[in-house]
């Protein structure tokens, strides 16, 4: 009998990726794993039933007539071609069909800022965009970075300024989200791999809120800084009402759930009187009404506190 390598050595990321190059017709280009449940049809070998089948950990299948197959690191067509010639020792012309009934080999973790984070089961050959777009996409809030985490077994990410991790174990690389959402950088769309970590940090952002025209949250993309007019800007300027000379910052405190105020005359600094002030990360910009501002203010912690309310929008980058 033929000696088959096991699924575990025969697998990279990049034979994988030879695996399921383009052929003529339509080739199904899923490779099998452990833990996947196939179903055989040989209408000629009654043996055989329409049952499911658990591929092993050891990627093995046991089936009457033909005994152990090794069927982790097998496309479908291949398990079919496999299958059909050990069969020809009992039949002519043996026909053989194999479909997937599980997918369990090939699991992706997708994290963070996407609509719906969890465990991903590769179904064939996925690309980053494909998978994120398996996830739901990205959330509204999503950085301007997307971090792959991959064990070292499928070999070094394609991508510039991969790393090694400290434990030796992973590569691990960024991209921009640009260039794989916006096609800037097609190469940079990768293929992805069985086991892979795909990591999407929620944006750094200010908020303004009050008597602004468009309250909301504002992404500040990589390494950007914003001021109090430039936020103003964002939200599209002062609504009727508003009393800039009351508005105020407020901060998060390191270690604590209350936030510090810092007033600021918004007023003297739309006039030029006043030097313009620079917002940090998750700031609040809080512009009150004249008629309202102290019932205003309190409903600023109370939203937040219960996260509601908040469009996000993101600018041109």
């Amino acid at each position: 009998m033929r000696r088959l390598i096991s699924w575990a050595a025969l697998l990279s990321c990049s034979a994988l990726a030879a695996l399921q190059e383009p052929s003529p017709g339509p080739p199904n280009t899923y490779v099998l794993g452990p833990g996947d449940e196939i179903v055989i049809r040989a209408p000629d070998a009654p043996e055989i039933a329409d049952r499911p089948v658990r591929i092993d950990m050891q990627g093995l299948i046991n089936l009457p007539l033909v005994g152990r197959v090794q069927a982790g690191g097998l496309t479908i067509e291949q398990l079919e071609a496999e299958l059909t010639r050990r069969l020809k020792t009992y039949l002519v012309e043996p026909q053989v069909a194999v479909s997937v009934n599980q997918y369990r080999s090939q699991p992706v973790s997708v994290l963070g800022a996407v609509a719906s984070p969890g465990v991903l089961q590769l179904e064939g050959r996925k690309t980053l965009f494909e998978v994120l777009s398996l996830a739901g996409g990205l959330r509204p809030d999503a950085g301007d970075t997307i971090r792959i985490t991959r064990r070292k077994q499928w070999g070094r990410i394609p991508l510039p300024g991969t790393t090694e991790d400290p434990t030796g174990q992973f590569w691990i690389a960024e991209v921009s989200v640009k260039s794989v959402m916006e096609a800037q950088n097609p190469e940079q769309n990768i293929l992805v791999c069985p086991f892979d970590v795909i990591t999407v940090p929620r944006a750094q952002m200010v908020y303004v809120i009050g008597s602004v025209r468009k309250p909301g949250g504002f992404v500040l993309g990589d390494k950007e800084i914003l001021t109090v007019l430039q936020a103003l800007s964002l939200a599209e300027g002062l609504d009727r009402g508003a009393a800039p000379q009351n508005a105020k910052i407020l901060r998060a405190s390191q270690g604590s759930t209350t936030r510090t105020e810092i007033p600021i005359d918004l007023k003297r600094i739309l006039q030029g009187k006043a030097s313009d002030v620079p917002l940090g990360p998750d700031d609040i910009l809080f512009v009150p009404g004249s008629t309202s501002k102290n019932l205003a203010y309190r409903s600023v912690e109370a939203m937040f506190a219960i996260g509601t309310g908040f469009a996000i929008y993101r600018g041109a980058r």
